[in-house]
């Protein structure tokens, strides 16, 4: 075995972020996901981005290395089929990653009648069942209103979708500690993850929450200032901005020294009575010390900032666009072991990413593309279900399964 899952073998029915998110991680480790769609695609197959021909880099991105049946699950026997290759047997078979309804022919306790020891990891909107998305659950949580700055009262949503995220590495956690009980025990279980209870563990774990009850004050939007420490974008000579970050007591000290602010920081402490060794104090003297800064940074090119911190211990980044990120940053390109060039069918050659993982002992997954819907029909009923090239020509013709040819 020279991969970390390799062997085993999950079976994702899912749609949107969290659980194709979920699915890929356990690919990139290794692990066999084939996913059933319906005939055609399913609610997520042409979500946007697109390319120019309409096909969706959002899919082939969350969908890479996995095996694709297309299925009429609309059908008893499309279903079926499905249910047959989520209870397939084997050792390392049976877990089933999903965001669909557990309810009807995907009932826990119906598929557990096919198989006891059935591992179901099905993500919800909420605890009861109920439906949200990302976007409403963000907005639930009070963060849009300290995203934006502080002399803008709307709103701001951020555009990455954390909480899909953050749920499908949940999801995987719950996948890998069922398996290894049912390891351990034999006993197969059905585990939930709830969207909305993902954002709100993080909302309490981050001390959000605690911050609230305690009356502590309502928490400001504070733009691009960091909360709680020193930290804030700068205009640099020629057009761009970077931002200068000081939690840690090396950190400020290296800012202070790289930046030669030192007399401006003592006069600071002195007048505002604050010791700024510590992180709290250098936020409550931020704009003061910004003030400081800005000259430095104003006269100074992007390229005159990275010569003057190199080596310096400056805790500090470029803003950059997708295109500038793209063509500075080499950790976005093939130097970076975690990327590789592929060909995706439809889309062309992209740089693509691997597992962020890195193991002494074990080999990164070479990266493959997304498959097209339906790609590998034919090869899971005949491999995984051990149906004959008969039975699967009679599927095909009553149009019970699909492959990218039909």
């Amino acid at each position: 075995m020279n991969r970390l899952l390799e062997g085993l073998r999950v079976v994702e029915g899912s749609a949107f972020v969290a659980a194709p998110s979920a699915g890929l991680s356990l690919v990139q480790l290794g692990a066999e996901v084939i996913r059933f769609d319906p005939i055609g695609g399913g609610l997520d197959y042409r979500r946007w981005p697109v390319n120019a021909e309409g096909h969706s880099l959002y899919w082939a991105g969350l969908n890479k290395g996995k095996r694709s049946i297309a299925l009429a699950l609309h059908t008893p026997e499309g279903r079926e089929l499905a249910t047959a290759l989520i209870t397939a047997p084997g050792d390392d078979r049976g877990l089933f990653l999903t965001n669909f309804p557990a309810r009807g022919w995907l009932d826990y306790g119906r598929l557990r009648e096919r198989r006891p020891d059935l591992v179901m990891v099905n993500i919800t909107g909420n605890a009861d069942g109920t439906s949200e998305l990302d976007y409403t659950v963000n907005v639930a949580t009070g963060l849009p209103f300290v995203t934006g700055h502080a002399d803008d009262p709307r709103p701001v949503n951020h555009v990455l979708p954390a909480w899909d995220l953050l749920c499908g590495q949940c999801a995987v956690t719950a996948m890998l500690a069922a398996e290894r009980h049912r390891r351990l025990s034999g006993e197969g279980q059905y585990l939930r993850v709830a969207l909305s209870d993902v954002a709100f563990w993080t909302m309490g774990n981050l001390g959000f929450i605690a911050e609230a009850e305690v009356g502590a004050g309502a928490r400001q939007a504070t733009g691009n200032d960091l909360f709680g420490a020193f930290g804030r974008d700068f205009a640099t000579r020629d057009g761009r901005r970077v931002m200068l970050v000081a939690i840690t007591g090396r950190q400020w000290q290296s800012l202070v020294e790289a930046t030669g602010i030192a007399d401006a920081a003592a006069e600071i402490e002195r007048r505002r009575g604050l010791v700024l060794s510590r992180e709290g104090d250098r936020y409550l003297a931020m704009a003061e010390l910004a003030e400081a800064i800005a000259p430095w940074c104003g006269a100074r090119t992007l390229a005159e900032i990275e010569a003057a911190f190199a080596g310096t211990g400056v805790c500090w980044g470029p803003y950059r666009s997708i295109d500038e990120m793209l063509a500075e940053d080499a950790r976005v390109s093939p130097a970076n072991p975690m990327f590789e060039r592929v060909e995706q069918p439809d889309i062309g050659v992209t740089l693509t990413p691997g597992s962020p993982i890195e193991s002494a002992l074990f080999r990164r997954v070479p990266v493959r593309p997304a498959p097209r819907i339906g790609d590998d029909t034919d090869r899971i009923l005949a491999e995984v279900l051990g149906l004959d090239s008969g039975a699967i020509a009679d599927l095909h013709d009553r149009s019970v399964v699909a492959g990218t040819r039909d």
